[in-house]
């Protein structure tokens, strides 16, 4: 017997230290928790086989998690993982497909997450606009944002102009980013995009997939961080950014965008494609020591000890109640 049978994707690094946190917070509430992965399916070339490879994979994974425990709760890390449960359990979700796979891209997932959403005792977004989303507002649920936290002093020099977050360059707008870059640039200025590979030169370097600590270390090191995306599921880094001292400007977007009401309430600049370029410039030639620490004091619902009272308090208690 175990208290929480947590079903994680671990598709990417962020859906991993993700499922990694939460499972660390239940432990920190005092539950028993099982963290099971499935085997990674191969690659295929639609976002509708992919999802299909990742559900079933998690359905097998599930399966024989269920033949080794007997969970009081059974917590699914996303929708994917949900999609073809054998078994229903409260699911944790960033974005739903209902949002971020249109057209052909959720031709059967869509359907089949809007009944397992229904069919869930408990929904756990990490924002409320996940849950506004997916139409289920009015299910029960907790909402339980990824905890962030400083990844080192924030006082050192900021010896970097800009960083970009490029990982899917198009969902990332990184072509809206580059030439609001090279118009805003001064000479020297230079702009780090991570994530993607690509050709260097005097005003912009590719940095390519680094881990999660080299990215954080280049935060901690940068001015600004500047993304442009055309739909923003959760905006990890953003939050990360606030959180290493490193100002941030956005275009708006939709979806559950975590940062956004924080970076219009004057945390940084967000702003339309076309004034791009002078937000840009204008927050690299900001100076206000008082940044970092503002910005760290806005984050606290978003801090380690303020998520682990929402799961101690709240989370734990519903799962197996």
């Amino acid at each position: 017997m175990i208290d929480v049978l947590l079903v994680g994707l671990g598709s990417t690094h962020g859906l991993r230290a993700a499922e990694d946190e939460l499972a660390a917070s239940l432990r920190r509430a005092g539950a028993e928790v099982e963290l099971v992965r499935p085997r990674p399916p191969r690659e295929v070339r639609t976002f509708a086989l992919t999802d299909l490879g990742w559900a079933r994979a998690a359905r097998a994974a599930t399966l024989a998690a269920l033949a080794r425990h007997r969970p009081r709760a059974l917590l699914y890390g996303t929708t994917t993982a949900a999609l073809l449960w054998p078994r229903p359990g409260a699911i944790r979700f960033d974005a739903p497909a209902a949002a971020n796979r249109p057209g052909r891209h959720g031709l059967w997932q869509r359907p089949v997450e809007r009944r397992r959403l229904r069919r869930s005792p408990l929904l756990v977004p990490q924002h409320a606009g996940a849950l506004a989303e997916a139409g289920a507002t009015g299910r029960p649920a907790v909402v339980v944002p990824i905890p962030v936290e400083p990844s080192g002093p924030a006082g050192g020099p900021r010896d970097l102009a800009a960083l970009t977050y490029a990982t899917n360059p198009i969902k990332k707008g990184l072509d809206r980013v580059l030439p609001a870059w090279r118009a805003a640039r001064r000479e020297g200025e230079r702009l780090v995009v991570v994530g993607l590979d690509g050709p260097s030169d005097d005003a912009v370097t590719y940095a390519g997939t680094l881990p999660a600590g080299e990215v954080r270390g280049l935060l901690r090191r940068t001015r600004v961080y500047v993304t442009a995306p055309r739909r923003e599921d959760y905006g990890l880094v953003q939050l990360e950014a606030l959180a290493d001292g490193c100002r941030v400007v956005t275009t708006p977007a939709p979806g559950p965008y975590a940062a956004l009401d924080l970076l219009r309430d004057g945390l940084g600049w967000v702003i339309g494609e076309a004034g791009l370029p002078g937000a840009l410039r204008a927050a690299l030639d900001a100076d206000d020591p008082a940044y970092p620490p503002r910005a760290l004091a806005a984050l606290a619902p978003y801090r380690r000890d303020a998520v682990d009272r929402v799961v101690a308090e709240v989370l734990l208690p519903r799962l197996v109640s």
